[in-house]
């Protein structure tokens, strides 16, 4: 006779149990305000009714970083825990704090993004960084984080992953972003610390901090659907993409002197090198000097701010 399959078992997070086939938003306690307040993670878990792959969604592990977060409000929906094959672990907000005050950091000035695998006895910081990966990660097969540029900064659509792993580069070719890009491992990052834990993880980067773009949600929305379909954790209906452009070496270019910078170029141009992308002058328009693309390649990243400081990132070129 045949032996009868185990039950797919609950999910547990944050003390709070999922059983199979069911939907559940927790609160997670992270700290108290001084006020004596609670402040607290949200956390939604969608236990699928079979078996299959654990995966984490993350949004605002930069608290200015919106566009994640909207990527996480937008899949939910899209998700039907009665066919769904596996689990999935959604934090649409990480950094609680940041994301309250609007800020990069958490109140100690710490960045969480380079505080894991963290400590329930260190900081603030290190503390939220511990929490997130014993409560989320360490019960994940893999994570897609979601991020937007830096202060000043906007990034075009793109997958960050490790190309030396086929598994990993199948996933992020399937999220069908425009840029692929085989990014090293920052030390402090989730990235790194799931890494070595053996838990695979996407990095998707888009569009600029205290702003909602629509175009970079649209396709991390999708982006996210296609890597859980991928996964065979289920089937949704998402535009045909085509190929992304896989790139292995990246280099910023940097401004020679201070001054006001104008650019000529736009996210998703390809330049050469050598070539005139834009002017920095003082105040008065004198002392105009060019600036030239150090490499070949295309526009992944422009910053915004036209006022500079010699040695500023001004254009991230992906070759």
């Amino acid at each position: 006779m045949a032996r009868k399959p185990e039950p797919k078992p609950a999910l547990v997070c944050g003390g709070q149990e999922t059983a199979p086939g069911r939907r559940s938003r927790y609160e997670v306690p992270v700290s108290r305000l001084p006020t004596g307040s609670r402040l607290s993670m949200p956390v939604v878990v969608v236990n699928g009714k079979h078996p299959g792959p654990t995966v984490w969604l993350s949004g605002a592990i930069h608290g200015d970083e919106l566009n994640g977060v909207e990527v996480v409000r937008q899949v939910l929906p899209r998700i039907d825990q009665r066919t769904l094959r596996g689990a999935i672990i959604a934090v649409p907000v990480v950094n609680v704090f940041g994301f309250v005050e609007q800020s990069r950091y958490l109140p100690d000035g710490r960045d969480l993004n380079r505080s894991f695998p963290g400590s329930p006895r260190g900081s603030m910081a290190s503390q939220l960084a511990a929490l997130f990966m014993k409560e989320v990660v360490m019960q994940s097969d893999l994570g897609i984080d979601l991020h937007t540029a830096a202060a000043h900064r906007t990034n075009i659509p793109q997958v960050r992953a490790n190309f030396d792993d086929a598994e990993t580069l199948q996933l992020a070719r399937a999220f069908g972003a425009p840029y692929l890009i085989d990014a090293r491992l920052r030390d402090g990052s989730v990235r790194a610390a799931a890494t070595k834990l053996g838990i695979k993880v996407l990095l998707y980067e888009a569009g600029e901090i205290h702003r909602f773009d629509g175009p970079a949600i649209e396709t991390g929305v999708n982006g996210v659907l296609r890597v859980l379909e991928a996964m065979e954790m289920g089937t949704w209906d998402t535009p045909a993409v085509t190929p992304p452009t896989e790139i292995r070496f990246t280099r910023w270019v940097r401004a020679r002197r201070a001054g006001l910078m104008r650019l000529d170029v736009e996210l998703g141009d390809r330049v050469e090198k050598g070539d005139v992308v834009g002017m920095i002058s003082d105040t008065l328009g004198n002392r105009a000097a060019r600036i030239t693309a150090s490499t070949s390649g295309h526009v992944i990243a422009l910053n915004q701010n036209p006022l500079v400081t010699q040695g500023e990132a001004l254009i991230h070129l992906a070759d």
